[in-house]
C-alpha cells in the first residue's frame, strides 16, 4: 500500500470525525496539514531504513561475487594439480555463492523499485503539503470573514436591535418633552434684548407721531381759521 493510500485513509477518518463533531474548517485544515507532515516524517524514516538495507545488500552482493571468483580460481588450481575432488567441491561452493548473489540481486532490484516509488510519492506529498500551507491562510481568512458576516447578520436580524432603536426613540421623546418644559418656563418673560427692542420701537413711534403733528399742523390751523370766520 502506497503512502497516499494510507494517508487518504487517515485523513478521511479524521474528516469524518470532524464532520460528526461539527468542527470548524480551520481545525480541519490544520489537522490535514499535520497528518501530511507526520506522514512525511514516517516515509523519510522508512526511506532511510530502506537505503541502509540497500547498502547492506550491495555489500553482500559484492562479497558473493568475490567468493564466486575465489572459488572459480580454487577450482582451476585444483584441476591444474589433478585434484578433481577439490575442483568439484570448489565448483559446488561457487554455485552456492552465485545463487546467493542472484537472490541478493533480485532483492536489490525490489529495494530500488520501492525507493523509486517512495521518492515519487514523497515529491507528490511535498507538493500537496506546500499547496495546502499556501491555501491555509486564505481558507482561515475566508472562514473568519464569513463568521463575522454571519455575526453581523444575526445581530441585525435580532430583536435586540429593534428594541434598542425603540429605546432611542423613547429617549428622544423624553428629551423633546424636557425641552418643551424649559421653553414653557421662559414663555412670557422678557429678555434684555426684548426690553431694548421695545425702547427702540417706542422711540420710533414718538418720532412718527411728531412728524405727523408737523405735517398736520397747517391743516389744523386752516380749519380753526375757517371756524372763526
Amino acid at each position: 500500500m502506497g503512502i497516499f493510500s494510507r494517508f487518504a485513509d487517515i485523513v478521511n477518518s479524521n474528516i469524518n470525525s470532524i464532520l460528526d463533531k461539527a468542527e470548524d474548517p480551520e481545525k480541519m485544515v490544520r489537522l490535514i496539514i499535520q497528518e501530511m507532515e507526520d506522514t512525511l516524517v514516517e516515509v523519510r524514516s522508512t526511506s532511510a531504513k530502506t537505503l541502509a538495507s540497500k547498502k547492506d545488500i550491495t555489500k553482500q552482493v559484492s562479497k558473493m561475487e568475490s567468493e564466486v571468483a575465489d572459488w572459480q580460481a580454487k577450482a582451476e588450481l585444483a584441476i591444474s594439480k589433478d585434484r578433481e575432488d577439490l575442483a568439484r567441491a570448489a565448483l559446488m561452493e561457487r554455485q552456492k555463492a552465485e545463487e546467493h548473489a542472484e537472490a541478493l540481486g533480485k532483492e536489490l532490484v525490489l529495494v530500488d523499485d520501492q525507493l523509486a516509488k517512495l521518492q515519487s510519492e514523497v515529491v507528490q506529498l511535498q507538493e500537496k503539503l506546500a499547496d495546502a500551507k499556501t491555501r491555509q491562510k486564505a481558507i482561515i481568512m475566508r472562514q473568519k470573514t464569513v463568521k463575522s458576516r454571519l455575526d453581523v447578520k444575526r445581530t441585525l436580524d435580532s430583536s435586540k436591535v429593534d428594541d434598542a432603536m425603540g429605546r432611542f426613540e423613547q429617549y428622544e421623546r423624553k428629551i423633546d418633552d424636557l425641552e418643551s418644559q424649559v421653553d414653557a418656563y421662559d414663555l412670557g418673560k422678557k429678555t434684555l434684548s426684548d426690553e431694548f427692542a421695545e425702547l427702540q420701537a417706542g422711540d420710533k413711534i414718538e418720532d412718527e407721531l411728531s412728524a405727523l403733528k408737523k405735517k398736520m399742523q397747517p391743516k389744523v390751523k386752516a380749519v380753526k381759521t375757517t371756524k372763526k370766520s
